[in-house]
């Protein structure tokens, strides 16, 4: 009896040990993105980088470490879940960055524009890719990326087009380094055009691909500039919600005509997620329930983080080789796109 007990408790103890080591290679992998996220911090407080962002440089980071040390292979449990989990979590938080009552109230004008521009900007980087035969993928998501707000819509819209993670770490890429040079361009362009300071806020709100790119470019022409820039970007993620229909419809479409029953597309829950906190961050956090500044402001920063881990996380499944085969016509594709929406955001501000 004692000789089966013992047996008992070394295979339980065996059992446990799988799991146990499991566990750990999980929280490995996972704080190994975040480390990773904080070696980008680090390197965007670098001159030269400062531009660049937090995000861009952790993905800098991450994939010249798979180029010099190849994919972490023991601890690809924790990575995927920063890739998949933590980047929706993330894109749910990011939701309190819209303040709806503030689009409706004084941003209804601008949705007209906003959404001239989004369709622009998707529906021209597609074209010259389909002309310069580019990749459709990363064009698709460069151009949604460009259209709407950057990495945060290129993050909602992949898993509805089925985008691989290296597809999307390369098109958040591509955005982060055209955002850059053109808020760096607006900047200098700033003294010698002749806009008001109000104008030019709307210019660069409408036309510019990152939040952080118009605060860039707006904050040198004055509170007011900035406040007008950031409302106009403000329109265009709100209308990343029925974008996200739209891309669903079409790609239910699609599967439908193609015969494709069994690659059925799976409704993106963490958008109901963002729609929710949304709507709590503009009409009960700060007004039913008082939030202080210092709170938001520790949720805004957690959700930098949480979206950098999980570029982290995309940019390890990127290859150089890829990069340079697969990357060089959508950016080319991108860049045109980019002249073109701030020529004609120009005209209708």
């Amino acid at each position: 009896m004692a000789s089966q007990q013992i047996q008992q408790k070394k295979e339980n103890h065996e059992q446990k040990q799988p799991k146990q080591r499991t566990y750990v290679m999980w929280t490995a992998g996972v704080a190994f993105t975040f480390f990773i996220a904080f070696l980008g911090l680090l390197l965007a407080k670098i001159p030269g980088f400062s531009h660049v962002g937090q995000l861009a440089c952790a993905i800098i980071v991450a994939v010249a470490y798979r180029q010099f040390f190849g994919y972490p292979e023991a601890l690809r449990s924790g990575i995927t879940f920063s890739t998949k989990k933590l980047l929706r979590l993330a894109i749910i938080l990011y939701g309190l960055r819209l303040n709806m009552a503030i689009v409706f109230q004084d941003g209804l004008g601008l949705l007209v524009r906003d959404a001239f521009v989004i369709a622009f900007a998707i529906l021209a980087t597609i074209w010259l890719a389909k002309l310069l035969k580019a990749d459709k993928m990363i064009s698709l998501l460069a151009g949604v990326g460009t259209g709407v707000c950057g990495a945060a819509a290129i993050a909602a819209i992949a898993p509805i087009v089925k985008a691989k993670d290296e597809d999307t770490a390369i098109g958040v890429g591509l955005i982060a380094l055209m955002g850059t040079i053109f808020a760096i361009i607006y900047t200098i362009l700033r003294p010698i055009l002749p806009l008001l300071p109000t104008e030019y806020g709307i210019w660069s709100g409408i036309s510019l691909h990152e939040l952080a790119h118009v605060a860039i470019a707006a904050a040198p022409a004055g509170e007011d500039a900035l406040a007008i820039g950031l409302l106009a970007k403000l329109g265009r993620v709100f209308l990343l919600v029925p974008l996200c229909f739209i891309f669903i419809y079409i790609m239910k479409r699609k599967n439908k005509d193609s015969g494709q029953s069994e690659n059925k597309v799976d409704f993106p829950w963490f958008l109901l997620g963002f729609i929710i906190l949304s709507v709590l961050g503009s009409y009960v956090f700060g007004h039913s329930i008082p939030i202080s500044d210092n709170v938001m402001s520790g949720v805004y920063t957690s959700t930098t983080w949480l979206l950098t881990a999980a570029m982290v996380g995309l940019g390890l499944n990127v290859s150089l080789q890829d990069l340079r085969t697969r990357a060089m016509k959508p950016l080319i594709a991108m860049t045109i796109t980019s002249v073109c929406l701030s020529i004609l955001a120009y005209f209708i501000i």
